[in-house]
């Protein structure tokens, strides 16, 4: 049964915490048993390979040629099973690829499917296939146990694939735990840190509500100084009266593994502002993940409206932009203070991001 919690009182008690004491979830490494994105379509042409990595697995994606037998994406250990080398630097051929030292072939479910030198009936085991899907310019890769990938749901996208919205990718490698980025998203306190980017901003907290594997909180915001930057006006199709203070919603949710951030205008009936967002690991230790996002804004409904968010989207994307640098800065601080420290000596007060870590410990898996 999902336990629900809304209080706007901050010295509201803590939840109780759920499957007993979390110890250092900085340690705990996020579950593999879900989609991940690994790539943007882009990066990936036609006839080519891309070497990725998931939690330091490393990943070759393969698309075939245009004309093969099937275009579609698939994705493979990163190993040729003969001396180890990786397949990053073979050649696509057909629906399979041809490993650059000796030429063996493998098809898009790993088998090893020629080896010029030896007989057909002699072919050596091949290497794992991952369940491998291509959605809204994004390339996903279920790194688990492959017979959970048909069972286990596919992340709603938010308003990405939504034509009354327009929407722009976005994705850099961060140096910190994944943890970090979600409680950086979910925290609005930290609005402090951005200052000189959106002037002086007051969050509310309205609440919170929570289940086994997703938490959701709610603010408003106040302006109390500084004038409204560009980039925010481009979001809300122009300049925010100080009267509508305290009544535009923003919902933060984490659906684990994934983080939306939606803004409900007040009186609207549609949020103007969406973002989906997903933290992928890189290396072992997950101390360095790679973000795959998008932020979508409704599109107005009149002609004029259309145009002007057309001449504003540069300012928006540089107000991102802008604030994803700092966000970037404090979470690889974050990270440099663990490691430096050996542990985590956090003194959280804010009950939501206890309530977090919690989440995320439980759904993750514990050294």
């Amino acid at each position: 049964m999902d336990s629900i919690i809304f209080n706007a009182d901050e010295t509201v008690e803590v939840a109780p915490p759920v499957d007993g004491p979390i110890g250092d979830f900085r340690r705990v490494k996020i579950h593999p048993d879900h989609w991940y994105p690994l790539a943007w379509s882009r990066e990936l042409k036609p006839g080519k390979t891309l070497a990725v990595r998931f939690a330091g697995e490393p990943i070759v994606l393969v698309r075939p040629k245009a004309g093969a037998p099937s275009t579609a994406v698939f994705a493979l250990e990163n190993r040729c099973a003969h001396r180890q080398v990786p397949l990053d630097a073979g050649v696509v051929t057909g629906c399979a690829i041809r490993c650059h030292y000796h030429g063996w072939t493998y098809n898009s479910e790993g088998a090893c499917t020629d080896v010029p030198y030896l007989g057909k009936g002699k072919l050596p085991n091949g290497v794992r296939a991952y369940p491998c899907r291509e959605v809204a310019g994004l390339i996903f890769v279920f790194p688990g146990n492959p017979a959970l990938a048909t069972a286990e749901s596919f992340p709603s996208l938010g308003a990405a694939g939504n034509p009354a919205y327009k929407t722009r990718r976005f994705g850099r490698e961060v140096a910190c735990h994944y943890s970090f980025m979600h409680e950086n998203l979910m925290d609005m306190n930290h609005q402090f840190m951005h200052r000189k980017i959106m002037g002086q901003v007051r969050p509310r907290y309205l609440g919170r509500r929570m289940g086994e594997d997703w938490l959701e909180v709610q603010y408003t915001f106040a302006r109390t100084g500084g004038a409204q930057p560009l980039g925010e006006a481009a979001i809300f199709g122009g300049k925010r009266s100080a009267k509508v203070n305290d009544r535009d919603v923003m919902t933060i949710r984490t659906v684990y593994p994934y983080q939306t951030l939606s803004i409900l205008p007040a009186g609207g009936s549609e949020p103007v502002f969406d973002l989906w967002i997903c933290y992928t690991p890189l290396d072992t230790e997950q101390r360095t993940i790679r973000t795959f996002g998008f932020i979508s804004v409704h599109r107005p409904k009149n002609p004029l409206g259309h145009a002007a968010l057309r001449a504003a989207w540069p300012l928006l994307i540089l107000f991102t932009e802008r604030i994803f640098k700092e966000d970037r800065f404090i979470v690889e601080a974050e990270q440099a203070a663990h490691d430096r420290q050996g542990s985590n000596l956090n003194q959280e007060v804010f009950p939501v991001i206890r309530e977090l870590g919690a989440l995320l410990a439980r759904n993750g898996i514990r050294p």
